[in-house]
């Protein structure tokens, strides 16, 4: 076969999208969608790299920097990361669970939504150089003085269809997992919402402490499932917060085309910033630690063939993991001067610092499970499943070390929060997590379907985790000198920590770019095409094999 024919038809043969069923296919739109998304923000980013070394041409504005800078993590948070995270779990849910998707139309609506949505934020950044940065502060997202208001309309018009598409996804799960279909056993729903909580594991514990029989030998939920479960709970909460801030910046932007424009001022600044962050900060210290802590449990399942180690623990830990979630926004406000000290001390570091610990169990429980099992064969699936761990391993002590009130004054208006922290935990932790279920899961979403090139696959993986790795590790070592974050730099400054980070930067993209290259070469361009088109199947979902069924229990 050919060079040609291989990229028009795939490897052997390729992919037989008429063979997908409706799940299979939206699963594997979203998380298309969701790599080609990684892709952009990627080469924003890099933009902004390379920025820092010579004069890019167009950044030298400081309104279209920092209108990249501003859409750059939207892509990269919504456009890419909740697109890849949901479309896996539209499929794990009822792959796990035996049951039948609640509604492939809704599922459909889900990606199509935050995929408009992303593109719609973007927009308002690369037209009209709408730029307050992510964060949304108030008031920069309303002063019109300095932002066009057309942008912010499009901006958070953007933002608004992501957090819809996202509770459209919350509530096609819970409709999965709690009701019951056609043709399936009803289940109590008494034990399902205590197994979904994890207090059936933490029963478990407190009844073998007295010397009784467990409360519940087979849990309700399958502990993969129940994670899931547990992160939708703050990804429906942070939606919801995203949306109403979006709503009362909607006001002032309509009120500001109008012509007559709103008093910003009547708007508590700090109140805001609280209620923001609360909202905000679930994403990344709740929704993603919890859906982490659960796909890693999966991968480790599915890898070993071995049940959990230490189940009700793990059970438990994402309990706690969900209220600690609920309590830590503070900690973006330490350098705040007019936030009370007794939230930064309670909030901020106190039960920060539990983060470290239910994130630790996870990891602890992950590599026992793996241990248990040796020896075990080096496949990729397994190599990212250990990046990923190395990732958050590196970056949740860095986020730590940054929720202390005397640190943070060193630390938090500079490149560590941005490099050790942020960039180490997605482009390592999540990205290599996203990565080993992508690769566990491929042979089931595409029906056997095999890699083009195991080489390029080699390489994509130890270009991600070395260049994640290092170009944090730069940052981090510049910001010991002082460099800040959120800052344009056009002298030189730092040179030579950016010139080894914009180095890494390169092979993060390189390593995108062999991946991205492998997936088509594997599927084929008629295959990629077919994915979009309607399956020509019924809905009846493909349903795990006895052996496959035993490893997810």
């Amino acid at each position: 076969m050919g060079f040609v024919d291989t990229l028009v038809n795939g490897h052997k043969g390729g992919l037989n999208s008429a063979g997908l069923t409706p799940t299979q296919k939206v699963t594997l739109r979203a998380v298309i969608m969701g790599v080609l998304f990684y892709g952009l923000s990627a080469l924003e980013g890099m933009m902004m790299r390379a920025n820092a070394v010579v004069r890019v041409p167009g950044l030298e504005d400081p309104k279209h920097y920092f209108a990249v800078l501003t859409v750059h993590p939207i892509l990269g948070i919504f456009g890419s990361t909740y697109l890849i995270i949901f479309g896996a779990f539209t499929f794990l849910v009822p792959y796990l669970m035996k049951k039948q998707l609640y509604s492939i139309k809704l599922a459909n609506a889900t990606w199509m939504l935050i995929a408009s949505g992303a593109i719609s934020a973007w927009l308002g950044g690369f037209l009209y150089y709408y730029a307050p940065l992510y964060t949304l502060y108030w008031p920069l997202p309303v002063d019109f003085k300095q932002f066009n208001a057309w942008g912010g309309l499009v901006f958070i018009l953007g933002i608004a269809l992501i957090m819809v598409g996202t509770i459209g996804f919350i509530y096609n799960i819970f409709a999965t997992v709690f009701l019951t279909g056609e043709n399936e056993e009803k289940v109590p729903l008494k034990p399902m919402l205590l197994s979904a909580m994890g207090i059936d594991g933490l029963l478990n514990i407190i009844y073998k402490m007295s010397g009784r029989e467990p409360y519940a030998k087979e849990p309700a939920m399958s502990l993969p499932v129940v994670a899931i479960v547990r992160g939708s709970i703050d990804a429906f909460l942070d939606a919801v917060v995203i949306l109403i801030c979006g709503i009362l910046i909607l006001v002032y932007v309509v009120a500001d085309l109008s012509g007559v424009p709103l008093d910003y001022t009547s708007v508590n600044a700090l109140l805001y910033k609280n209620f923001f962050w609360w909202g905000f900060d679930l994403i990344a210290d709740g929704l993603v630690l919890i859906y982490v802590a659960g796909t890693w449990y999966l991968l480790a399942m599915m890898i070993s063939g071995k049940k959990l180690f230490m189940q009700n623990i793990a059970r438990a830990a994402l309990l706690l993991e969900l209220v600690v979630s609920w309590f830590v926004w503070s900690h973006h406000l330490l350098a705040d001067q007019g936030q009370p000290n007794m939230m930064k001390l309670v909030s901020g570091e106190m039960v920060t610092a539990f983060e470290l610990v239910t994130q630790g169990i996870a990891v602890f429980i992950t590599l026992v499970t793996l241990w248990s099992a040796k020896p075990l064969k080096m496949t990729m699936e397994l190599k990212c499943l250990l990046a990923g761990l190395l990732g958050f391993m590196l970056a949740v002590p860095a986020g730590i070390l940054q929720a202390d009130m005397g640190l943070n004054r060193i630390l938090h208006n500079t490149q560590w929060i941005v490099g050790p922290h942020v960039h180490v935990a997605i482009l390592v932790g999540l990205s290599m997590t996203l990565y080993s279920a992508i690769y566990i899961l491929w042979p089931i979403l595409t029906n056997g379907v095999e890699l083009w090139s195991t080489k390029l696959a080699n390489f994509h993986f130890w270009g991600q985790l070395i260049g994640g790795i290092g170009m944090g590790a730069f940052m981090g070592m510049a910001s010991m000198d002082g460099m800040l974050r959120r800052t344009m730099y056009v002298n030189g400054e730092y040179q030579t920590y950016m010139i080894l980070a914009g180095l890494c930067g390169l092979l993060l993209l390189a390593a995108y770019a062999a991946y991205l290259f492998n997936i088509v070469m594997s599927i084929g361009i008629q295959g990629l095409i077919g994915i979009f088109t309607p399956s020509k199947l019924k809905t009846k979902e493909l349903l795990p094999t006895p052996e496959q069924a035993t490893t997810t229990a």
